[in-house]
């Protein structure tokens, strides 16, 4: 898949370059924007939907960072888990955090293996 960069790109691509590099504040957009970009219109959405997703709200941006990191783990993207991992400890997430973080999601997905394997009805209380 051909990475676009910002000179080669079309003023739609570069407008939506653009504006991801004023909201985070970064010299330039990383490889899953470039890649995106050889479908603008995909580029576009994914962008628009992302900033709504991960602006601010009843969830702090540690937490939502924390959150995508677990998503994108169990999904098994290994270019999400480094991204988001990154994204992470900008936002505050510390080695403790991390470690502990890494914990949880493997002891989810053993028990939920565990929980599907054996068939486990759900509780009444559950529901």
């Amino acid at each position: 898949m051909p990475l676009i960069d910002y000179a080669d790109a079309s003023p739609e691509v570069r407008a939506v370059y653009d504006d991801i590099k004023a909201t985070r504040g970064v010299p330039d957009v990383n490889n899953f924007w470039k890649a995106l970009a050889v479908h603008p219109p995909t580029l576009a959405r994914t962008w628009a939907s992302l900033r709504q997703v991960m602006a601010p709200g009843a969830l702090d941006p540690l937490t939502k960072e924390m959150i995508y990191l677990a998503a994108s783990a169990a999904a098994g993207c290994a270019y999400c888990i480094a991204s988001h991992t990154a994204a992470a400890k900008a936002r505050g997430m510390t080695e403790a955090m991390h470690g502990e973080l890494l914990a949880v999601l493997g002891m989810a997905a053993e028990t939920n293996r565990l929980a599907e394997t054996l068939g486990v009805p759900v509780d009444e209380a559950f529901r």
